[in-house]
């Protein structure tokens, strides 16, 4: 199994347990999942049917995204010009990296990145904003919209921001 992380932050961000389809060689895209979790519901192998009294857990179900769930996005949120700004040094330090590690690819993450851009600025209302756990302000910003369905969620992140790692 692959764990992708941020590769200016070292946050966890997504794993190859998830379908990740690249699109225009800049952004893997990942369905997500609304599911439902429950506040301290911990399976200690004991039959609740058979045991004496109930436990006075709060049963609170919360409806989550799974990937900010498992992999702990916190939600952040941008106007245009904000995200504009944080976009700009994030493709600058991404680029650097870039020149270091891999200078084929500058070209590719640089008109990539700008077109894809574009998209997110032409429907900016659309878009949630989430950072790793860490939330470090110079890491990546995982994009979140919703298919044309209006109810599958799905990710974005950055190809050329995350690192790989073998588990």
């Amino acid at each position: 199994m692959l764990l992708y992380k941020d590769a200016v932050s070292g946050d966890e961000l997504i794993s190859d347990a998830y379908d990740l389809k690249l699109v225009d060689d800049v952004v893997y895209e990942v369905d997500c999942q609304t599911v439902q979790i429950k506040e301290g519901d911990v399976d200690i192998g004991a039959n609740p049917s058979a045991e004496e009294g109930g436990d006075d857990v709060d049963d609170s179900v919360q409806t989550v995204i799974n990937v900010v769930h498992s992999f702990r996005l916190q939600q952040t949120s941008f106007d245009k010009k904000s995200f504009l700004t944080y976009v700009k040094g994030y493709m600058k330090k991404i680029k650097g990296l870039l020149q270091e590690s891999a200078p084929d690819q500058v070209e590719i993450f640089e008109k990539g990145a700008q077109t894809y851009i574009k998209k997110v600025i032409a429907n900016f209302k659309d878009y949630d904003f989430y950072t790793g756990e860490s939330m470090d302000p110079d890491g990546m910003v995982v994009l979140l919209n919703y298919r044309e369905d209006g109810i599958t969620p799905y990710c974005i992140f950055w190809r050329h921001g995350l690192t790989e790692e073998k588990l």
